[in-house]
């Protein structure tokens, strides 16, 4: 039998008392929970906020995320991609979201601020108007991404073939713009 929580903040130890799998959470806030491995298949979360959580590893089929806020958590190797593909919104904040996979995901205006999303892939992703401030791209994978309208000015280590994306309006700062051309293989002095 499925659970509804509303209006509930939830704490480091509480947790662990947690039914995920199943259930929906509403207005809804987890403050430092070590949900590491966990199991959050079709959960859904609406209008909920994640506060200095470990969420690494966790899966996430079928998962509905709807106008949640992430901030300062360690979210390493989620496969969002997994998520129930309707409505999703989110938002990151002070994010480790490393090996994290937005496969064939619809990431269209999200915020991404002050992330790190190292060896990140991106691939068929749709980030339209999305907004990467100041996010660390080391090593992520762009392919046959939609990133029209995304702004990268402040983002960095980010490397993105034009002729495999669509970038058209997105925009980027002049010294990062060295991120489009490393495939062309020229020196830029």
């Amino acid at each position: 039998m499925s659970q509804y929580n509303e209006d509930k903040n939830f704490a480091a130890g509480d947790c662990n008392n947690i039914e995920f799998p199943g259930n929906s959470f509403e207005h809804c806030g987890f403050n430092n929970c070590d949900l590491s491995e966990y199991d959050l298949s079709s959960t859904t979360f609406i209008d909920c906020r994640f506060t200095d959580c470990n969420l690494s590893l966790v899966k996430l089929s079928d998962t509905n995320f709807r106008d949640v806020q992430f901030t300062g958590c360690k979210m390493l190797g989620l496969m969002f991609g997994d998520c129930n593909k309707y409505g999703v919104a989110f938002n990151f904040n002070n994010c480790v979201l490393n090996n994290a996979s937005f496969f064939k995901t619809k990431i269209q205006k999200t915020a991404f601020n002050t992330c790190q999303l190292q060896e990140a892939d991106f691939t068929s992703c749709d980030a339209t108007s999305t907004i990467f401030d100041n996010c660390n791209f080391l090593n992520a994978k762009f392919e046959n991404t939609v990133l029209e309208k995304a702004d990268f000015r402040t983002a960095y280590n980010y490397v993105i073939d034009p002729t495999l994306n669509k970038i058209k309006k997105a925009r980027f700062s002049l010294p990062g713009v060295t991120g489009l051309l490393q495939q062309f293989n020229i020196i830029i002095e």
